[in-house]
């Protein structure tokens, strides 16, 4: 507890966090409004029917804290350790607590409210900028929609889990720039292509369902890729939770028999 204690204090004891949540929210709600925007005012096509409309155009936009917000835990996440190597602090918060697999604990449940924060900031961004253009000239917001609240509600959890992914990545790369770096990479290239690629062939398809960000939408239940042709089909939502949870457990243990075993200066 004097462990979890401690590295909850170290994270909120920054400025990064709060202005990352900033940044969150100002991104989700741009990108929200263009969305909605695209499918309220999208042309019809020739068969006389937009890309998507009514309760899927509402969970697909509503999944967006998903499918492009979940770099911002991942590196806050990221931070939590990649920080104390940066600034050499690995070394007293190691004399305070010798016991690294107590330590690598303790930063993960830390995440936990952080990534809270984050969800719930980030749905109410999206939510609070595409809502009243899918209600205004839309289909409706479709907020009082089962499938939706549902979306909205797990779309938190994710956001979670994303955070603590995030820590245990750091864990495995602790070095800060390279850390971001590749977090960067990965969630805005990499990741994407792959999915569109492994999506597009049938022999393929079932791969990217195990991608991290395919495997966090069907958690929540919604993907813009999917509502939009690119991926197939997801993940149940248990097995998409014991997909995320391998990714977290697996990253956590790799750091904590490399990283977290070697002596520090």
């Amino acid at each position: 507890m004097a462990a979890l204690v401690a590295e909850y204090r170290k994270l909120v004891s920054t400025r990064m966090w709060w202005l990352l949540l900033i940044v969150l929210a100002g991104y989700l709600a741009f990108i929200g409004i263009v969305m909605a925007a695209s499918f309220v005012f999208a042309p019809e096509d020739e068969s006389g029917s937009v890309t998507l409309e009514g309760v899927d155009a509402a969970r697909a936009i509503y999944g967006l804290t998903n499918a492009v917000g979940y770099v911002f835990p991942l590196v806050i996440g990221s931070l939590a350790i990649t920080t104390e190597f940066r600034h050499q602090t690995i070394t007293e918060t190691l004399l305070v607590e010798p016991r690294r697999g107590v330590l690598l604990v303790a930063k993960l449940l830390a995440t936990v409210p952080i990534g809270l924060v984050y969800g719930v900031v980030g749905t109410l961004a999206v939510v609070g900028a595409s809502a009243p253009l899918l209600a205004g000239w839309g289909d409706g917001a479709f907020l009082g929609d089962r499938s939706v609240l549902a979306v909205l509600a797990l779309g938190v959890v994710v956001t979670v889990l994303w955070a603590m992914i995030g820590v245990a990545f750091g864990s495995v790369v602790p070095n800060q720039v390279a850390a971001i770096v590749v977090i960067l990479a990965f969630t805005q290239f990499v990741e994407p292509i792959a999915r569109l690629a492994l999506g597009a062939f049938d022999g393929t398809d079932a791969i990217a369902r195990f991608l991290p960000g395919a495997a966090a939408d069907g958690l929540i239940g919604s993907s813009l890729f999917g509502e939009l042709g690119g991926s197939g089909e997801l993940l149940s939502r248990p097995a998409a939770l014991a997909v995320l949870l391998a990714y977290a457990g697996g990253l956590a243990l790799l750091g904590r028999f490399t990283t977290l075993r070697r002596d520090v200066a």
